[in-house]
């Protein structure tokens, strides 16, 4: 062979370019060495990009890390994507078996490798780039490669310097650039057309990571591959009559399922149709394979089709792996994201629907202690399941026991083998935790359900075999399924049902994002990849709310059953609540006015200090800014005064308070423990507290709250606006205004629960901000697709709170990617006054040290994140109101002009059952 196919990469990307012809000359010699060379090529390669782009990588970012990176700024399509990770995990196999690898496989990734290269420089080099065409590798003589070594040696020590050339002089790219490179790199994927070796190792690999052995140049019927006992083996061009199948896929001896793989232009419905269903009728008998007709003329019982490129519902036909089970013929061929496993086809083959649904109908549903209308949720569920409907909604009014429902339910499905594992989806920690709790506590005919079923939680990444029930985060599934370092990933059929708690969640208005959240970049992004996750596994899904948004109907559908806070109030099982106590102050009515040539106190948030500051204009802030933009202590003094004349901090009726943000609700703390003091009122200290993500276990201080005598008075933001069941909640206060509808309705779900040890008998509200005047109707209730800014400090409590090794790791790399990105603002003295505090470390290698240090010791750095967090806010101003202010008036009502607002479920009904039916 004479010059190399990655020569046009020499000049300015040496380092590819002698990656690319080391693996091209070891080849026929070594594939072992090829595959390890690719893998580095695509390391290098990324990183290559990631500094023409100036994305910053931590000290320790994997390749994978990389990948994903790129993919998120839009700068790797599907295809793409899967080029470089297929480089990725053929190099990892080779790094971890000295004896893997073969000319063919090598000969495959290497070409892949070429693409990579071509693709690199029509998007990063010139549009105009015109590739030479690809030359098949010749085996040589001889090959040095010590020089080759030398060479690469040589060149990757001056690599680091050169990425770092490379971000300063693309520091100042602009989106117009980016949006260039982003459409030149579509216009290459809209032309690209891989090989069939090509589509074949990337299929291969797919297949390998669910458990099949795959290899389609040496696991080939053409090579004499035949099943084996023991064996889970996907034999490539496997012999049918009158053609071959691209793989045949066999559990032992058993022939279980047939994939015919395409071009990405073919419709892939079509192909299951036209071909892999005519090679399922015309298999016939090889040698002592085991053969199971089906339906019809069917030999084979699960039959897929996939094009390569991943389901979009854009492009329903034309993307994704279509699945049809020929043993059901009244069910239609459906799309999947990957493909099963040898075990989830094996458990395909066993379960029996209507044996399984049989069981259910003889099975008592009034031994669970279920209420009349759980009952009916329950059946309303099994019915839809046993029509074969893949989403559903049950809307329930909080505090009616949708988790008793779903336990009832999870375990008549499991009891009768309709499921076998069930996913319970939850989107925090603390309501993954209580669920937990509940199966502990629950009791079916004498034991708990976590007695009778193996259960799964959050600490657990994956279920065993016998595992029957697993709570999962949205969060840690998106990691494990899109974000995996290991070769193994979740099949499609790992869980048979999935369960949706707060189904709602994604609509959030003015609901600022929980610690877990801090995973995902927007509202839109949260609610896309919680999508994700349940569009992954082939299992129909189940969501539960009480509060529905438009979004959650456009996943799950109309709800098929739905018991109201009305009907709930009614039948006796939720308390109402009396009209709200409306406090009237001075400032809230007028708001707060500084005139021009005033003095006023500003808190400088980049100096951490009050200063005073002239007005250069007139400014006014109205109720809804207090406490966020004006900090007025007069008007939380009055309004808390007037709250202790009704609350009896050392009663058993609890009391949640609403806050602004973590600082307002530290100063409500401080507040009302004086106002009782003033009023004579001897209040233990535990009595008040704080509890919010900030805190130290807020989980266990949760559980005070519901258990204990104390604290009595809580003051949040949003960590207990949801899913926490406190029933002695009988006072509800806002300092804060709400405008989501659905935001406010969960509030004041936290207080409807009967709670009989009490004599509670309703609820009160207390309303110092009229956030009657400002909530929203249902045709406001849209997702609301909003940037959220998280800062060090929240990523630095996210870290040190973390319950997980999986979580730590993941908020470590959010917290040091924010850190480099705060030091390109950092004025020099305002490093150096760091160093001072750290002992003389620079702040590059106090982010160094970050890589490695426990969460115990990040913790005892506080202050080196409190100094760098403050420049977060870099010239925000927040003002300081000595206003004074006092209660005018208390009223009993809605405010003027407003009225009670409906029950929830009913209004949304009305509003989004029109817009079904049209459709």
């Amino acid at each position: 062979m004479g010059q190399s196919n990655f020569s046009f990469l020499a000049g300015k990307w040496d380092v590819l370019a002698n990656l690319g012809e080391t693996a091209e000359k070891n080849v026929y010699q070594d594939p072992h060495t090829t595959l390890m060379k690719l893998r580095l090529f695509g390391e290098t390669l990324a990183k290559i990009i990631l500094a023409l782009e100036n994305i910053k990588e931590a000290h320790n970012t994997s390749q994978l890390d990389r990948i994903n990176t790129l993919r998120a700024e839009g700068l790797l399509d599907y295809e793409l994507y899967e080029m470089f990770d297929t480089l990725r995990k053929k190099g990892n196999h080779a790094a971890h078996g000295t004896d893997y690898g073969t000319t063919e496989e090598a000969k495959a990734v290497l070409l892949i490798a070429f693409r990579l290269s071509v693709w690199f420089m029509e998007v990063y080099g010139d549009f105009n780039f015109e590739a030479p065409e690809y030359q098949e590798p010749q085996e040589q003589a001889h090959v040095d490669h010590e020089a080759l070594q030398r060479e690469y040696e040589e060149k990757v020590k001056q690599l680091e310097a050169e990425l770092e050339k490379l971000r300063e002089r693309t520091e100042y790219v602009t989106a117009d650039e980016k949006q260039k490179r982003i459409q030149a790199s579509r216009r290459f994927s809209k032309r690209l057309q891989l090989s069939e070796a090509e589509t074949r190792a990337i299929i291969d690999e797919k297949l390998r990571q669910v458990g099949w052995e795959a290899d389609s140049v040496n696991l080939n019927y053409r090579r004499g591959t035949r099943p084996e006992k023991g064996r889970n083996l996907a034999i490539a061009e496997w012999e049918v009559k009158d053609g071959r199948a691209d793989y045949a896929l066999f559990i032992g001896k058993q022939l279980v399922g047939l994939i015919e793989a395409k071009a990405k232009h073919k419709n892939v419905p079509s192909v299951l149709e036209s071909q892999t269903k005519t090679y399922a009728r015309n298999v016939y008998q090889h040698d002592d394979e085991i053969i199971t007709p089906t339906t019809g003329d069917y030999k084979v019982p699960f039959l897929y089709a996939t094009n390569g490129r991943p389901y979009l519902p854009q492009l329903k036909e034309e993307s994704g792996i279509w699945f049809w089970d020929s043993r059901k013929p009244f069910e239609h061929a459906r799309p999947l994201e990957g493909w099963h496993s040898p075990e989830d086809l094996q458990l395909l083959l066993e379960k029996n629907d209507e044996d399984a649904n049989r069981r259910l109908d003889e099975e008592d549903i009034t031994k669970f202690g279920l209420r009349y209308y759980q009952q009916k949720a329950v059946l309303a569920v099994e019915e839809a399941l046993k029509q074969g409907k893949r989403r559903m909604l049950v809307a329930m009014a909080t505090g009616t026991g949708k988790t008793r429902t779903a336990i009832a339910l999870m375990y008549r499905l499991i009891k009768s083998k309709k499921c076998r594992r069930i996913l319970f989806l939850v989107d925090r920690n603390s309501l993954g935790k209580q669920t937990e709790d509940a199966l502990k506590d629950t009791k079916i005919e004498g034991y708990s359900f976590a007695d009778i079923c193996d259960i799964k939680s959050l600490e657990d990444i994956s279920p065993d075999v016998e595992t029957r029930v697993h709570i999962a985060t949205v969060q840690g599934m998106v990691k494990r399924l899109f974000h995996n370092e290991s070769e193994k990933v979740p099949s499609v059929g790992q869980y048979d049902f999935i369960i949706v708690d707060e189904a709602h969640r994604g609509y959030t208005g003015d609901r600022e994002m929980t610690e877990e959240e801090l995973l995902f970049q927007d509202q839109n992004d949260y609610i896309s990849q919680y999508r994700r996750v349940i569009d992954y596994f082939d299992a129909p899904c189940l969501g539960l709310t009480a509060t529905p948004a438009l979004h959650t109907t456009e996943i799950f559908g109309m709800p098929i059953f739905k018991y109201t806070y009305t009907e709930a109030v009614l039948d006796g099982y939720l308390v109402d609540h009396e009209p709200p106590y409306i406090f009237k102050t001075e400032l809230a009515e007028a708001g707060i006015t500084f005139e021009k040539g005033e003095e006023v106190e500003v808190y400088d948030v980049e100096k951490q200090e009050i200063i005073l500051e002239k007005m250069e204009d007139t400014i006014h802030f109205d109720v809804e800014q207090f406490n966020k933009k004006v900090i007025t202590e007069p008007f939380n003094r009055a309004v808390l005064r007037k709250l202790t004349e009704y609350i009896d901090p050392t009663g058993k009726e609890k009391t949640l308070i609403f806050a602004v943000n973590d600082q307002h609700a530290d100063l409500v703390v401080r507040l009302l423990k004086e106002a009782y003091k003033e009023r004579g009122d001897e209040v233990e200290d535990d009595a008040i507290m704080k509890i919010t993500g900030s805190i130290y276990k807020p989980l266990e201080a949760i559980k005070r709250f519901k258990n204990e005598r104390l604290p009595n008075i809580v003051v949040t933001v949003d960590l207990l606006t949801t899913g926490i069941d406190v029933p002695a909640i009988t006072n509800l206060v806002f300092l804060r205004r709400v405008q989501s509808r659905i935001l406010y309705e969960q509030m004041l779900g936290r207080a409807t629960r009967l709670c009989p040890e009490i004599g509670k008998t309703h609820f009160n509200i207390y309303d110092a901000v009229g956030i009657y005047d400002t909530l929203k109707s249902y045709t406001d209730m849209k997702p609301v697709v909003k940037k959220q800014h998280y800062s060090i400090g929240q990523l630095y409590e996210s870290l040190i709170n973390a319950e997980s090794n999986e979580e730590v790791e993941f908020y470590r790399k959010q917290l040091i990617a924010k850190i480099q990105r705060k030091k390109q603002v950092l004025p020099e003295e305002a490093k150096q006054k760091f160093k001072e505090l750290s002992n003389g470390k620079s702040i590059d290698e106090w982010a160094h040290d970050l890589q490695s240090l426990s969460p115990k010791e990040i913790k005892e750095q506080s202050i080196l994140f409190e100094y760098v967090e403050q420049y977060r806010t870099r010239g925000e101003k927040v003002y300081i109101s000595k206003h004074a202010d006092k209660i005018k008036e208390v009223q009993r009502g809605y405010g003027e002009g407003n009225n009670r607002p409906e029950d929830y479920l009913e209004g949304f009904e009305r509003f989004v059952k029109p817009e079904f039916d049209s459709h």
